[in-house]
């Protein structure tokens, strides 16, 4: 029987490599050594791109509820709690797309977080004062 050689495999291989670097500059899409490297942190960075981006996509919406609550006279982190308070469980994605796209309805939300933030301060008063008292 005849001896098998890998000659098959390994094109295969280079092929394989060389196709996902194309559009490389140079030899980066054309000697395998090279493309290899090229590739191989062109995915791992494509894989920390992805993780990065929703990292990037928070940042994006918390700024732009920021800027609403703001105009709403609220800051980030007393409208989110006065939600919270509330008991409104909206996610910041839409907290954002409501912030941009309909205005008088994050305004409404802004009244509620309101609202429930002047409950916990009495709240908290009220406490203050009986503790001061015994």
């Amino acid at each position: 029987m005849a001896r098998i050689k890998g000659g098959l495999n390994a094109k295969k291989r280079h092929n394989r490599v060389l196709k996902l670097a194309k559009g490389y500059r140079g030899a980066r899409s054309k000697q395998y050594r090279t493309a290899k490297q090229s590739v191989m942190r062109a995915l791992t960075s494509s894989y920390q791109g992805r993780k990065e981006r929703k990292r990037q996509f928070r940042q994006l919406w918390i700024a732009r509820v920021n800027a609403a609550a703001r105009l709403n006279g609220l800051s980030y982190s007393k409208f989110m709690y006065g939600l919270k308070t509330a008991g409104i469980d909206i996610n910041r994605k839409m907290l954002a797309e409501l912030a941009v796209s309909d205005a008088d309805g994050f305004k409404a939300l802004c009244d509620a977080a309101k609202k429930a933030l002047k409950k916990t301060e009495k709240k908290a008063a009220k406490e203050e004062t009986t503790e001061a008292t015994a």
